[in-house]
Order: structure tokens, then sequence, then C-alpha cells
């Protein structure tokens, strides 16, 4: 971490102080639980190391101000019952997670901004500004890892601003986000939870039966070990030295520790469906579609730029190599019920950090009929999901910790996101409106800072809408805005391409 964030951080702890209950179970079974507290898992105590000190940070805007008290009094019956967020990390040979008793005023912002004056357009700036700023802070160690910083502030978009952050050891982001969306209810029905869209996946056919289906039974169970092995292969090239093309969006070194800007813009989800249904792929698939023709726009209009040419169409070099490294987890989402019953005190649902990578390259090209980027785009995932790569990738990474240490598996795992470009990631959210302890959600905009790249990429479904979360690094990216306006243009073009071409 750099100076900025440890002077930033040890101000923040001296001002905060944690009450930590000291107190032991009577009980046998107990006893060894509080004195002892439960291990961090390789994945968290990855998220602890310096150069991956990642926090993943969620903006909601919400319809009406922020009634504080209200906040407080939902965290306490729901968040602060989960035992990742009522426990604190602490460190040494075996780090562990120890549960403590919170203090809610510490983990509450209320920043005192002046806004009578300004105009909405102000505003938004402001807002972003403060977001922008928490990159440059990290959460002190001394209490449980999260915070929630209360913007009673109107912007063009929401009456107000609450800004979740949380620490990436306390949990992956899909479970953080269905975590999130556990505290919420139903506006029309306060005592229901959101409702989550089904699974658009695609399933395979069998192949028939008889010696027909065995025979193809056997095809794929050897596609998939030979998409594995050349996955593994191409993931330990990237851990090693097999690095991205040199382009306008690579960050250089110490991008981690670099402030980010958070941009986030509204697509709509039924031009999405429109191109889903035109031409016969899941909603992911478009979405990989979509960021290959933005990144690709922007990259032809930056390279324009920097050459001066004359031809302003195409300006791509050719075999440009842009990959994403997608966090995937590979244990199954516990599901916004049963996290539910879990901070009522019920249940067993499973939770921490069991994640996998799985790298994806992304078609960089000038395409001439946009529905191609669609077409593309599906290859790629089509290919991935003949794959076991994540699954093996996690197995390897708790390995490599248990036989070379934390601090061996931490530097493989910043060369590889070092050797790759952009972090891209999509979450399924609420088919209706819901509220955030009785306010009413307008959109969700979840990201993430810490991690070695300078662009982070996210999208996040809510209602009829998609929100495009883009986090950069300003010293790669400093016109942020322009990339999103590509993000928009794309997906106008690919749709009406889409629609001319069944009409």
């Amino acid at each position: 971490m750099g100076p900025d964030k440890e002077e930033k951080s040890t101000a923040t702890t001296k001002k905060r102080v944690l009450t930590i209950n000291t107190e032991k179970k009577k009980k046998k079974g107990e006893e060894k639980h509080d004195e002892d507290g439960e291990a961090l898992s390789p994945a968290a105590r990855l998220f602890h190391q310096r150069s991956f000190n990642c926090h993943i940070i969620a903006m909601m805007g919400l319809a009406k101000r922020i009634d504080v008290d209200a906040v407080k009094a939902g965290l306490e019956e729901t968040l602060l019952r989960h035992p990742r967020f009522s426990s604190v990390m602490v460190p040494g040979t075996k780090e562990r997670w120890l549960r403590t008793k919170v203090v809610i005023d510490n983990h509450i912002v209320v920043p005192d901004l002046n806004v009578e004056d300004s105009s909405l357009s102000s505003r938004d700036q402001l807002v972003e500004d403060y977001v922008s700023s928490l990159s440059t802070t990290t959460l002190p160690l001394s209490q449980p890892l999260w915070d929630i910083h209360i913007l009673n502030i109107r912007t063009s978009e929401a009456e107000a601003i609450a800004v979740l952050r949380v620490h990436h050891s306390l949990g992956d982001g899909v479970s953080l986000i269905s975590l999130l969306l556990a505290c919420t209810r139903r506006t029309s029905d306060p005592n229901a939870l959101p409702t989550l869209p089904d699974s658009q996946r695609r399933s395979a056919h069998s192949g028939g039966r008889g010696l027909c289906g065995f025979i193809m039974s056997i095809w794929k169970v050897m596609v998939l070990m030979w998409h594995t092995l050349v996955d593994v292969l191409l993931f330990v090239a990237t851990s090693t030295f097999l690095k991205d093309t040199e382009t306008p969006l690579k960050g250089k070194g110490g991008v981690g520790f670099h402030r980010k800007r958070f941009i986030h813009r509204y697509l709509s989800l039924d031009d999405v469906k429109v191109v889903k249904n035109a031409v016969g792929c899941t909603v992911n698939d478009v979405l990989v579609g979509i960021t290959s023709a933005a990144l690709s726009r922007y990259l032809n209009r930056r390279y324009g730029e920097m050459d001066d040419a004359k031809d302003k169409k195409k300006n791509l070099p050719p075999n440009i190599r842009l990959r994403t490294t997608m966090l995937v987890n590979v244990r199954k989402n516990s599901g916004i019920h049963a996290l539910a019953e879990l901070m009522k005190g019920h249940g067993g649902a499973r939770w921490g950090n069991r994640i996998g990578y799985a790298i994806l390259r992304f078609p960089i090209a000038m395409f001439e009929d946009p529905v191609d980027y669609i077409r593309k785009g599906m290859e790629v995932t089509e290919r991935k999901k003949n794959s076991l790569e994540s699954i093996f990738t996690y197995a390897s990474g708790v390995l490599i910790v248990k036989l070379l240490g934390i601090k061996v598996a931490a530097a493989l795992c910043h060369r590889m996101l070092s050797n790759t470009t952009v972090s891209f990631s999509s979450i399924a959210g609420p088919v209706e409106e819901i509220g955030f302890y009785d306010h009413p959600l307008v959109y969700i905009a979840p990201s993430v800072y810490g991690h070695p790249q300078a662009v982070t990429l996210h999208f996040q479904s809510y209602m009829n809408k998609i929100k495009l979360v883009l986090a950069v690094d300003e010293l790669t990216v400093p016109d942020p805005k322009r990339l999103v306006d590509d993000f928009v243009e794309s997906l106008k073009l690919i749709k009406d391409a889409t629609v001319k071409n069944s009409s």
C-alpha cells in the first residue's frame, strides 16, 4: 500500500476505537472458537497481501433522503448478525477471524458536504470525486472490515447515495452482492425478498441414447479435457511470461495503488434482450460482444489520435491480445434466501472466498457488421463453458499456498493479473423494485479497487436496466466518459444491425 493509504488508514484507526468482546464461553465446544477464531481461507489471506489489498465498493442510488437511524437499525438486524461482518481479522503467523462486539457508529460515515447552491451536474461530480477518494484509503484492521458512507445529496439520478465498502477478504463479489440483496425487501411487499431472474443458460443435448449417445458422451469428455489442458497451459504461461499487447488500456507498474475513477451509465436491458433473442445466445454473450465492440472503438480512436492517422476508420494494429481475468465462484451460491436465514441465526449457508480464475480474450477489430462482435463473443464464451480452468486454478492456488506459501502465491497472481488488461464481471439483479431499509433503490453500481489492472468493467442488472460500472486508473484512461459512451453507442449499433438483419 502506498504512503497516502498508510497515513489515512492510521488516522482512521486512531479516530475509531473498537470494543472487542474477550469474554470466554463456558461451553466446551465454543471455547476454542472464541479463543482461536476461524482461520482465513487462502483467498482471504491473498487479499491481505500488500499487492492485493482489494476492496469491493457498491454505490446505491436511493429514491428518498436517507434516514441514518433507520439504516443503523436495519444493519443491526441483518448485516451485523453475519459472522464475517462481526469479526476482526487477527494478523500473525495464523491469521484468523475473531468474533467481536460491533460498534455500529464506527462503521457509519456521514460526511459534511456543502451543496446548497450547486447544480445537479456539479453534485454528480462531487459524489464521483468523493467515491473516487475512497480508493486512496483502506479499512482499518482494528474493526470489522466494512463501512457505509451516507451522502444525503440529490443528484441527477437519485435523491441520496449510500456507498457500502467491504474488504475483499470477507467474500467474493457474487456472495457479497447476494448478501446485500438479502438485506433488502420488495417495495410492493416489505416482507418479501427480491426476485432474481431465472438462469439463462442453454442446456446441452445429451446426444441420444444407445451407442451414439455413449460415443457423444466420450467425445464431450475428451473435448472438455483438451480445452482444460490448453487453458491451464495458457494460464501458466500468463502467470510467468505471456503478456497482453501494450495498448492505451494496459496499466503500468504500481497501477493497483493509484486512485481510481468510478463512472456508471445505464444500458437498456430490453435492447440487450432484443439482440439475445435475435442471435440466439445469452445475455452474458451479448455483454461480452458489446465489450469487444466498445474496447475496439475506443482503441481505434486512441491509436488514431496518437499516430495522427489519415484513415480514422481503421487504426488498430493487427493481432491485439487483450484479455480479461475473471474471478469465478467455484462454490455454488447459497442464494439470498439462505443468506437471509443465516442473518436470522438459522441455517448454515456457506460463505467465504472460494474462487478460481478464467482468462478470456476479447476480439479487438473493426468489423463491418456490428453483429459480428456478438458472434465472436459467443465463440469465446462457448469455448470457456467447455473447460474446467477455474476449478483447476482454484485447486492449484490452494496447493501453492500450502507448499510454497502465501507470498509466492500472491506474486504469481499479481503477475497473472498484471499480464492481462481488464477485469470483467456481470451479475443479475432483482426484476422488481426493492428497498434498502425502507429506502426505495434506484440503482446498484458495484465495483472494486486495489488490484493491478487499470480497467475494471462490471454489469449489474436491476429491473429493466443494466448499470455499466467502469473503474479506471486516470493515468492510463484520462477520458473514461468517452469509453462509457463507446459502450452505449456499441449497443445501439449492434441492436440496430440486429433488427435490420432480422427484417
